[in-house]
C-alpha cells in the first residue's frame, strides 16, 4: 500500500536549464490539484537541506507565468555534495559529510518525499540520499542530452535551437568577410548539441568527442571548398572533441579546456591554410533563455509522472522519455553511462552525404 503523503520537497542541481521551471510548475500542479499534498521548494540544489532556513512553500502563485522563463526560481548550484561539503575553516577548504544532517531537516521540515530534478551528478547523490531513508523521485535535465535511460531530455532541443540560430548569423558574416568560423558549444563527452545544430545549421566541419580528428582533414576540407570558390567555411566544435597530439606542422596541442577549444583549433587551421579564422563560443548562452514548446512540455510531463511515482510509492526510480511515452527507470540504471552519438548512425550518414566531414 502507497505510504501516507502529507508533504513533498522539489529541489534543483547541476547546471540550469531551460524547462526547469516548467517541471516544477508541473510536480506542483499536479501535487497541490491532484494530490491535497504540500510543497516546499529546496533551494540551491542540496544546499537547502542542509541550511533549512533556504527554504519556501510553493503554491499555485508561485508557479504562475514560469512556464517561459529559463533558469530556475528555485536556484541551483553544481557545488554542493552534502557528501563531501566545502566550507572554509581555518583559512583552509575543508570537506565535511553533511549527509545525514539533510536526512533530519527534511523530517524536520515535514518532507516526505523528495523529487531531485538533475544531471548525472545530481541524480547519484540523490540516489545515495535514498539509500540513507530519504525518499526520492528523480527528474533527467541536461541540455546534452547525454543520459542514456531517457530518449532525450528537457532542455536540449532549445539548446540546439539557440546554437542553430548562431550558425545562421555567423554564415552571412563568415560568407562577407571570406573567413573560416568557428563555434565551439557545450558537450565534455558527447557531441549531440554540435551535431545537431551543425547539420541543422549548415555546417562544412562538425567535431564531436566521439569521432576522433586530424588538423590535416579539417584543413584539407577548407581548402577544398576554396577550390570550388567557396571562400568561407564553417566549422562546429564540442568542447569535449579530442585533439590529436600534434598539429599539421608537427607541433604539440596541449589538451584544451572547454572554453578555449575553439581558439586552439583557430590557431592549427590558421598557421595551416593561412585563412582568417574567427572564434564564437557559445558558453552559457546555450543555458539561457526562453525554452522550447517541446521543452516546457516534456518538462511539465516529467513534472506530473514524477509526482505520480511518489503517490504509488515507487521510490528511487526517475521519469524518462521512452518510445514518446513517459515510463520510469531505477535511478541506479540512469546514472554513470552516458549517451555517446554513435558513429555509425544514420544522422552521421545523413551529415557525410551532405558533405559534413568530422575530421576522420
Amino acid at each position: 500500500m502507497p505510504p501516507t503523503i502529507r508533504s513533498i520537497g522539489i529541489s534543483t542541481g547541476g547546471g540550469d536549464c531551460p524547462g526547469l521551471n516548467a517541471v516544477i510548475r508541473g510536480v506542483v500542479k499536479a501535487a497541490l490539484l491532484d494530490h491535497g499534498w504540500r510543497v516546499i521548494g529546496v533551494q540551491d540544489g542540496f544546499d537547502g537541506l542542509v541550511w533549512p532556513e533556504r527554504t519556501r512553500e510553493l503554491d499555485h502563485s508561485s508557479v504562475r507565468g514560469i512556464l517561459s522563463r529559463g533558469g530556475t526560481i528555485l536556484g541551483t548550484t553544481n557545488r554542493g555534495n552534502p557528501f563531501a561539503y566545502e566550507l572554509v575553516a581555518d583559512g583552509k577548504k575543508v570537506a565535511k559529510d553533511f549527509s545525514q544532517l539533510c536526512i533530519e531537516n527534511a523530517r524536520k521540515l515535514g518532507i516526505d518525499a523528495m523529487v531531485v530534478i538533475g544531471g548525472d551528478g545530481t541524480l547519484k547523490i540523490a540516489h545515495d540520499l535514498s539509500k540513507l531513508g530519504l525518499p526520492v523521485v528523480g527528474v533527467p535535465k541536461t541540455i546534452d542530452n547525454d543520459l542514456s535511460a531517457t530518449e532525450v531530455t528537457f532542455g536540449f532541443e532549445t539548446a540546439v535551437q539557440t546554437a542553430t540560430e548562431a550558425l545562421d548569423r555567423i554564415q552571412t558574416t563568415a560568407e562577407s568577410h571570406h573567413r573560416v568560423m568557428i563555434m565551439e558549444v557545450m558537450g565534455r563527452d558527447a557531441g549531440w548539441i554540435a551535431l545537431w545544430s551543425g547539420l541543422a545549421g549548415g555546417a562544412d566541419v562538425i567535431l564531436i568527442p566521439e569521432i576522433p580528428f586530424t588538423i590535416e582533414s579539417v584543413c584539407s576540407k577548407i581548402k577544398e571548398r576554396e577550390q570550388f570558390g567557396r571562400t568561407f567555411s564553417i566549422v562546429v566544435v564540442a568542447e569535449g572533441a579530442k585533439f590529436p597530439p600534434k598539429d599539421a606542422s608537427g607541433n604539440p596541442i596541449p589538451p584544451p579546456k572547454p572554453g578555449s577549444v575553439g581558439t586552439t583549433l583557430a590557431h592549427s587551421i590558421r598557421e595551416y591554410t593561412g585563412k582568417d579564422v574567427r572564434v564564437t563560443v557559445l558558453g552559457h548562452v546555450q543555458r539561457g533563455g526562453t525554452p522550447t514548446a517541446f521543452d516546457r512540455l516534456l518538462g511539465l510531463r516529467f513534472g506530473v509522472h514524477a509526482a505520480d511515482l511518489i503517490a504509488r510509492g515507487q521510490f528511487g526510480r526517475m521519469v524518462c522519455l521512452r518510445g514518446g511515452e513517459i515510463q520510469s527507470c531505477p535511478i541506479e540504471e540512469a546514472i554513470g553511462v552516458y549517451k555517446i552519438v554513435n558513429p555509425k548512425s544514420d544522422l552521421i550518414r545523413t551529415a557525410r552525404a551532405a558533405g559534413v566531414t568530422f575530421g576522420d
